[in-house]
Order: structure tokens, then C-alpha cells, then sequence
């Protein structure tokens, strides 16, 4: 029985309705005048989708506004448009705000980036952020601003099997985005750029691709748990096909990716659809076949085995610098990394430590939002980390995550690393707009596309001399930052020249906010540093990335806390920390599945708009109870 008239229904249907009547009319005006033959086709077309939308069984808004439903959609699909260009402050960052993405795109194209009648930031907002100027500034003649990896010419860094050609880096690098996620075109461009500004270029985990050898920019070449340019028919690491490329004289150094601040503990596919003749050749896959990246390597099960495949990859390469990777995740792993450095006497020769804030690459949600150790702890950790045990002098560490201007760099330098790297930014110096449609193939200025009608958009010759350019005003910047600060190189500023708004009425020394550690101090002085030292150091094992229960004796009492006594809502000790941590381990399996549903999603160059209303095809007539 049809659902009684009511005014409520009658606007629900009034488009279908008017349409029918449109369409009416135009019959009768073109069977009796002979004109109004377009508005009987349109009027017509809009019945037959009208009357499509009471029957389709996909979208329950359509079958409750048949035509008038799509209004929803469309100004869903431009939504992240209209918020951008018309809604959004100058400072509102989704990621990235409109201010930081103009001063990438100023620089790029050389214009100036000075902004007049003062900041636009809330400086009494807390979490607001200045380095403090000195009242007798320097003169620094170059901009160029590098250091050397890997010890010195001449001069090896202790240890097993060092490194025996030392890089001279900038301090402000391209992050790792590989060939497929990127289009030939911006990796045609970003090389060339990297070349003319005398910059590195990390590949990402996707290889080198002939794209990356056209112009001869300084390679990092970063092997990932794929071991895509460098592996066996079945996936393995081959030492043979890694030599054979890594003394290629354009690849300065080698980065062994643990983890990435995208996506960290999280594997990756390349559908068979997108493993194109040219992405097979550099990741030396099959054509046609999913290109899968494991969620762990199979070359190292262990702390230990790791440092030994560090120095294995240093010496395949001829004794490049050779290091690793990582955001940070359970600190008892890193300390475990850590005590195999100690325990086999082979360090990396540097250290990338991603945020968990940064990533070019798409990711589930939750990944995206909720997983993996923004960048300011995570570095912090690293720095404390190394300088606690005696290592730090001996170990480069670089960064990336949300690296747009020569504040963001200094800032870095000030928690610990000796140079930025920057993925979106270099993105942006190409064209970028943010429209975050990375992953589906329709970006729309050719950067994250393989489709050769959008990669065209992406001029090479116009292109890569803003990303220079970008490096090279982004470099100047930061000299006018170290002159008014009165320091002559980056290596110099620390965690005392940068100050932090608490509140409305305190500010504080980024040092004083953050624990500073001393030389030594994990292995003579644990028991009065903070929790994270104190209780998972003792759970690390440089034979397994497992926390284990510390030996009697080997996990030091709070000395923090007097009489013996630790007050109410204190952490536990390590002793106990391992005994919580235990059974979680060695639960017994969970109840048997009870559905056989495999969830899907739509490829994305073939995805549809983003609806709540929508279920995938495969999730229909399940017996999941």
C-alpha cells in the first residue's frame, strides 16, 4: 500500500514530481509546436533517474528523495573544496594550513614571503613557540649548511665494519616517496631539483626507477621489508642484485625502512592493476602480479641479527653510510636495538626517526590517527637514548614529519636530530594543493598519479627549479634565524633557545619541559631517570624484540622515591611492568570466527563518493550472526 500524502512527502518527492511535469510540458510543446526538443531529453533523463532511485536498493537517502538525493553527494564529493578555499582560516591546519602551504608555494616560485602588519598567530595561545634572538647577531657567509655521515674522509668512526665513505648532507633533505606512489614526472623533478640544489633524494621503499637516474641527483636508497630492486623470485633479500646497485656511484647512502610514521607496523599492497612494465622493472617484480610489502623483514629476526644486516649492507655497498628508519612504537624494542648496538659493537651510521604525524603514503584511519610516536617524543627518545649509553657521537640523526620552513628545522635540531627531511613540502614546492586524493589516482596537479594524461599537468623543466628554489629560500631563512640568534651553523642551537607558552601566564625553556639526559647516565645512573628509562630498559634484550623479566637485581629501584616507600599512583617497578605484560602474551586463543565475510574495498581509480550509506558487495547476504 503507497504511503499516504502528507506535506512531509510531498518534498521529499516535489523533484521527481516537477520533473515529471517538466517532461509533460515538453512533450506536449514539442508534439504541438515542434520545439523544446533539449528540455524533453533533460526532463526526461531526470524522470528515468528519479524513477532509478526509488528502485536501487544501494543509497536509502535516493529512495527517500529520488533526484534531490544527489545534491547531498555532489556537495559531499567538493566539500573538502569549499571548506579550503572559502571556510578555513589562514591557520587551520588539515594538515597543512593555507599559511604554511603559501609560504612552500612562494618560495618555490621565488616571490617574496614576507607578510606584513605582523603574525597572524595567537601568541598567548599555549603551545605557541619562539626562538629567543640575541642582542649580538652573526654574519654567516653561506646558506649551505651540511655535515658529514658516516665519520669523516679519512677519518673512519669506531666500531665493527665502519663506514668508509662518508656523505656530505644538507640539513634539509627530500623525505622517502617512492615511484607509484609518485608519478615519473615529479620523480623527473625532485631529482633534477635535488641535483641543481645539491640535496639528497630518498627513492622510498619502491626502488630506483629509471626516472631516478635521468638527471644524477644524490640517492638514498631505502630498502623496505619488500626488498623491492634487491630481492629473490620469492621475496627474500638478495646480497648479489643489492651489490650490484648500491655501488652505483649516485647512491650516497642506504636506509633500511623499519617503520614509517604513515602507517608503522603496517604492511602494504600494490594491486596487480597499478604493477605497470615500469614499476615491475624498479622493484623487480612480476608485471601484473600484487606487489605485497610485509608488515616485518625476513632478513632479521632479532636485535642482534639486525646490526649484523646493517653492517652486511655497509659492506655490500662498498662502505657507504648505512642506517635505519623507524617511528617509534614500544620502547623496549628500540632499547632493544639499542643494547645489540652494545652487545656486537656494529652502530648504523645514522638514524631516521619518523613521526607519526608525517606519511605522503595512505593508510587506514586508525593508523593514520591513533598509531605510532609523533615526532617530538619519539626524536627526544632516539637523542636520550644514544647520549645515555655513549653512542650519540657516533650516530647521525635526521628526522621527518610536518617539515614546511626553517622553524620547523631549527626546532628539530633543538630536540636532537642533525637535519630534516621533508615529504609533503617538496610535494607542495611541485604543485601540490592538498587535495588528499593521493591514493586514488586523480590527483589532480599530476604528483601522485601513473595516469599519463594527468602526469602531463606536471612540468619537469617549470617544475624542478622551484623545488631548488624552495630548498635553497627555506636554507637562506634559516641563516637569518641562526644570524638573529647569534649562533653560525644549525648543529648549534639546543633545546635552550627555544621557548614554549604553558599558559596565559608562563613560558618556558623547551630544555626545561624535556628531560635532558647525561652522558652515560642509562648505564651508571638508571634509577634516577624518568619511568620509561628506569622501568623498559631492563625488559630490553638484544636477542629479542620480546620484553623479557629483568634479572634479580638488574632493574634498579625508583631512587626518586625516599624511605623506599613509592606513594600512591606511582609506576611500578620493571619487575612488575614484565609481569603485566606476560600474560597478555601467552592468552589463549579467542573464540573460533563465525563469519567467512572478507572485506573489501573498491580499487581506488575506481571509487565511488565516500558515503556512509554504501556497503561493499561482498559484505551482502552474510551469515556473520
Amino acid at each position: 500500500m503507497p504511503p499516504p500524502l502528507t506535506f512531509t512527502n510531498t518534498v521529499r518527492y516535489s523533484t521527481l514530481a516537477l520533473c515529471v511535469l517538466a517532461f509533460v510540458l515538453s512533450l506536449f510543446a514539442l508534439i504541438a509546436f515542434g520545439r523544446g526538443l533539449p528540455w524533453f531529453v533533460l526532463s526526461g533523463a531526470l524522470v528515468a533517474l528519479g524513477i532509478h532511485d526509488l528502485n536501487q536498493t544501494r543509497h536509502a537517502i535516493l529512495r527517500n528523495y529520488p533526484i534531490l538525493g544527489w545534491l547531498r553527494f555532489g556537495l559531499e564529493f567538493i566539500r573538502p573544496e569549499i571548506r579550503q578555499y572559502f571556510i578555513e582560516s589562514d591557520t587551520e591546519a588539515q594538515p597543512f594550513s593555507r599559511a604554511q602551504r603559501s609560504v612552500v608555494y612562494q618560495r618555490a616560485k621565488g616571490e617574496p614571503d614576507n607578510r606584513p602588519f605582523g603574525t597572524q598567530l595567537d601568541v598567548g595561545v599555549e603551545g605557541y613557540e619562539w626562538i629567543n634572538h640575541s642582542l649580538h647577531t652573526t654574519h654567516i657567509e653561506s646558506q649551505d649548511f651540511r655535515l658529514w655521515i658516516g665519520g669523516r674522509p679519512g677519518a673512519p668512526l669506531p666500531g665493527v665494519a665502519p663506514c668508509t665513505q662518508p656523505y656530505s648532507a644538507s640539513v634539509f633533505n627530500i623525505s622517502a616517496m617512492s615511484f607509484g606512489a609518485l608519478s615519473a614526472n615529479a620523480i623527473l623533478a625532485l631529482n633534477q631539483g635535488a641535483k641543481i640544489g645539491g640535496f639528497a633524494h630518498d627513492t622510498g621503499e619502491g626502488s630506483i626507477s629509471q626516472y631516478h637516474r635521468v638527471h644524477g641527483g644524490d640517492l638514498i636508497w631505502e630498502i623496505g621489508s619488500g626488498y623491492f630492486g634487491c630481492r629473490t623470485t620469492d621475496g627474500h633479500f638478495s646480497p648479489e642484485r643489492f651489490a650490484e646497485q648500491a655501488r652505483d656511484a649516485q647512491i650516497r647512502m642506504i636506509e633500511l625502512k623499519l617503520s614509517q610514521g604513515a602507517k608503522p607496523g603496517h604492511g602494504g599492497m600494490l594491486p596487480a592493476a597499478k604493477v605497470t612494465p615500469e614499476i615491475a622493472a624498479a622493484r623487480g617484480v612480476p608485471v601484473g602480479m600484487d606487489c605485497i610489502s610485509p608488515s616485518a623483514h625476513s632478513a632479521f629476526a632479532t636485535p642482534i641479527e639486525l646490526m649484523q644486516f646493517i653492517a652486511q649492507l655497509r659492506q655490500l655497498s662498498g662502505g657507504k653510510p648505512t642506517g635505519f628508519k623507524l617511528c617509534i612504537g614500544h620502547p623496549w624494542q628500540w632499547f632493544a636495538i639499542v643494547k645489540a648496538m652494545l652487545a656486537t659493537g656494529i652502530t648504523p651510521d645514522f638514524i631516521v626517526v619518523d613521526g607519526a604525524e608525517g606519511g605522503t603514503g595512505a593508510a587506514p584511519v586508525e593508523f593514520t590517527d591513533h598509531v605510532g610516536t609523533p615526532l617530538q617524543e619519539g626524536l627526544r627518545l632516539v637523542h636520550n637514548t644514544l647520549v645515555g649509553v655513549g653512542l650519540r657521537e657516533r650516530i647521525s640523526l635526521g628526522c621527518a614529519g610536518k617539515v614546511t620552513n626553517a622553524f620547523n628545522i631549527a626546532r628539530m635540531v633543538a630536540l636532537g636530530a642533525d637535519w630534516a627531511n621533508a615529504g609533503r613540502g617538496f610535494m607542495m614546492a611541485l604543485g601540490c594543493i592538498q587535495a588528499q586524493t593521493c591514493h586514488t589516482g586523480r590527483c589532480p596537479t599530476g604528483v601522485t598519479t601513473q595516469d599519463p594524461a594527468r602526469q602531463r599537468a606536471l612540468v619537469v623543466a617549470d617544475k624542478a627549479p622551484r623545488v631548488a628554489q624552495f630548498h635553497a629560500n627555506t636554507m637562506h631563512a634559516l641563516k637569518e634565524l641562526l644570524q638573529a640568534a647569534g649562533l653560525t651553523h644549525p648543529s648549534q642551537i639546543t633545546a635552550h633557545h627555544i621557548v614554549r607558552r604553558i599558559d596565559d601566564a608562563e613560558v618556558r625553556l623547551l630544555s626545561s619541559l624535556m628531560p635532558q639526559m647525561a652522558p652515560g647516565a642509562i648505564l651508571n645512573d638508571l634509577g634516577h631517570l624518568p619511568n620509561v628509562y628506569r622501568l623498559y630498559w631492563p625488559l630490553a634484550s638484544a636477542d629479542s624484540f620480546d620484553p623479557r623479566e629483568p634479572a634479580p637485581g638488574e632493574a634498579p629501584p625508583d631512587l626518586r622515591v625516599r624511605s623506599g616507600v613509592r606513594p600512591s599512583g606511582a609506576p611500578p617497578s620493571a619487575y612488575e611492568v614484565a609481569r603485566q605484560l606476560r600474560p597478555a602474551q601467552a592468552q589463549a586463543p579467542g573464540p573460533a570466527a563465525r563469519t567467512t565475510i572478507e572485506p573489501t574495498q573498491a580499487p581506488p581509480d575506481a571509487a565511488t563518493s565516500a558515503s556512509a550509506t554504501e556497503v561493499p558487495d561482498a559484505w551482502r547476504g552474510s551469515d556473520a550472526r
